[in-house]
């Protein structure tokens, strides 16, 4: 059946009339902590939220907020994704400053303005009684960051996989579209040795010294270029005190790539580096911490091609990049997914992160046509 014609000017005034409702919400869900692992507190605020606007939230096991908004027909669903945790610690001191157009605190771009802006994109679809042509499921999620492993976006995707048409992931710049899913892999390498007293028993195998092998060892591998392949040794620890030879060492080991084979490969050669270098006397263990899949959308997915003609529309330029993001589940899966952005601003993952004011409407705008239109897609 063919959608109704929007006034889409007039819907992008009535997004940009709400900039000041969106920096005011974003504040108030800046000021819960939730530390990765730790969401529920603010999952709980969200979901009050979304109780005002006479929804009924359901607060899953491990704090994913669901709200499902009707459309004409039941399935297939348009689900949206904004992630709840940020990377600060739960006694981090949180301060919200605004500067004119900038408005700055720890997360508050990382995804606070995210969330705000799903919650007013079900406000505005609301008053402008736009209807949608299938269910529009809004997920405020869990576990994004660090070692959170992408569960909050693998439960909701599992949840309605079956009936899932397509997903859009809120998270990052405005302009940006994030098509290209980096998978991951994180280990925590521990090296064991006998320890001892550092002259007494000098000469015993050092975990810290076997640990030092192989941290250098794996700096001289080589990876290719294209596809993009990284590595990074993000942390380290181990010891007891400076007389005692070390009985425990250990690393965190951060692996990515744009292609799975290559990211495989990888993980491959850095395991034959770890048993090559840890040296006599000591064990070397790997503890798999996390793992991100990878994937691609073509620039000529229906959905891609969507969210760019979303962004001309207000007058972007689209870019496209590769990233590691909730979008990697459904990406990986085969699902028709992009991740877009909201607005822009700097020092992400910093007490001095901000983000930008000015360009929120329209990123309210982009949010609300691209849902309305990606629903009416997977209804044909």
């Amino acid at each position: 059946m063919e959608r109704p014609q929007q006034d889409w000017q007039s819907i992008r005034l009535a997004a940009n009339a709400k900039k000041e409702a969106i920096a005011e919400l974003t504040s108030r869900i800046c000021q819960v902590p939730a530390p990765t692992g730790h969401e529920m507190e603010r999952a709980q605020f969200v979901a009050s939220l979304f109780r005002e606007r006479g929804y009924a939230p359901e607060v899953d096991a491990i704090g994913n907020v669901y709200v499902q908004r009707s459309g004409e027909q039941k399935r297939p669903v348009v689900m949206l994704l904004a992630h709840l945790d940020t990377v600060f610690p739960a006694e981090t001191p949180i301060t919200i400053v605004r500067d004119g157009d900038i408005l700055r605190g720890p997360g508050i771009g990382d995804n606070c303005v995210s969330v705000a802006t799903m919650i007013h994109t079900i406000d505005l679809l609301d008053e402008l009684h736009l209807g949608t042509a299938v269910d529009l499921v809004a997920v405020a999620n869990v576990g994004e960051e660090g070692l959170g492993n992408l569960r909050g976006a693998r439960a909701a995707v599992e949840r309605y996989r079956a009936d899932l048409g397509a997903v859009i992931v809120i998270d990052g710049h405005l302009g940006a579209l994030v098509t290209d899913a980096v998978g991951s892999q994180r280990w925590r390498i521990t090296v064991h040795g006998p320890g001892g007293h550092s002259f007494g028993s000098f000469g015993q195998a050092s975990a810290i010294h076997g640990l030092g092998r192989i941290i250098a060892a794996i700096a001289d591998i080589k990876v290719p270029k294209e596809p993009k392949t990284t590595f990074n040794i993000g942390m380290i620890e181990g010891g007891t005190s400076v007389n005692t030879i070390a009985a425990r060492a250990s690393a965190l080991l951060d692996m990515r790539s744009t292609d799975i084979a290559m990211l495989d490969k990888l993980a491959a050669n850095v395991r034959t580096t770890i048993d090559r270098s840890v040296g006599a006397g000591l064990r070397a263990e790997i503890e798999v911490l996390g793992e991100r899949p990878a994937g691609k959308r073509e620039r000529t997915d229906p959905l891609v091609q969507l969210a760019g003609r979303t962004l001309n529309w207000l007058g972007y330029a689209p870019s496209f990049f590769a990233s590691s993001t909730d979008a990697n589940i459904p990406i990986s899966l085969n699902i028709p997914a992009v991740c877009i952005g909201v607005t822009r601003g700097e020092r992400a993952h910093t007490l001095d992160e901000f983000i930008q004011l000015a360009p929120v409407g329209d990123g309210l705008a982009q949010l609300v046509r691209l849902s309305y239109e990606a629903c009416a897609l997977v209804a044909r």
